[in-house]
């Protein structure tokens, strides 16, 4: 049997919340001519690549497990503790470059530690993952990169915080559909400042 009508669900959600996202956080953004365009360029081509990954592990836990409404698994999100990263620095009405890029980049790196915290997931979603935690780790790595050009880097990396416990395969499932459902909306809002940057 396809799997194609039970994979539309998961995208149209998808959408809903994306969409939803983009207008709770559509405060204009000042320009940034210090930032290279080849950097915004090189970012925007990272988020994309990261959308299409988290998309497609998405319609995977859909089609294999039935876990198509994120919204479902709300109180579940609360009980493991998964946390938001919200790019509010990029979003304000005085936006800091500085805080603005050690935003991206701490929210980067808080999706690696939840990524990691799914690992073992199923052996048919471990590729999809993997694929997504590296090209997560590329695009903070671009991130950082460009912080230490323009000779903003803290002197630190940040550190992980404490992760989520998943305690049964169930829970590391659902996990999966609640981190990639606040990953692509972090990346809708991502996808959006860095595009207007590149435009200013």
């Amino acid at each position: 049997m396809s799997p194609e009508p039970a994979l539309s669900p998961a995208l149209q959600l998808l959408l809903w919340h994306s969409a939803l996202w983009t207008v709770q956080e559509a405060t204009p953004l000042g320009p940034a001519s210090s930032l290279p365009q080849s950097f915004l360029l090189k970012c925007l081509e990272q988020v994309r690549k990261i959308q299409g990954d988290g998309a497609a592990l998405q319609e995977k836990l859909c089609a294999t497990y039935k876990l198509c409404h994120p919204e479902e698994l709300v109180l579940l999100r609360h009980s493991l503790g998964i946390p938001w990263a919200p790019l509010s620095s990029c979003s304000s009405q005085a936006p800091q470059l500085t805080g603005c890029l050690s935003q991206l980049h701490s929210s980067l790196f808080l999706y690696q530690g939840l990524l990691q915290a799914l690992e073992g997931i199923s052996p048919e979603l471990g590729p999809t993952l993997d694929t997504l935690q590296l090209d997560i780790a590329d695009f903070a790595t671009t991130i950082w990169q460009q912080m230490e050009d323009l000779g903003m880097a803290p002197a630190l990396q940040p550190t992980q915080g404490a992760m989520p416990a998943f305690t049964s395969a169930f829970q590391r499932r659902a996990g999966g559909v609640l981190v990639a459902s606040h990953l692509q909306r972090f990346l809708e809002l991502a996808y959006r400042v860095l595009r207007h940057l590149a435009q200013s």
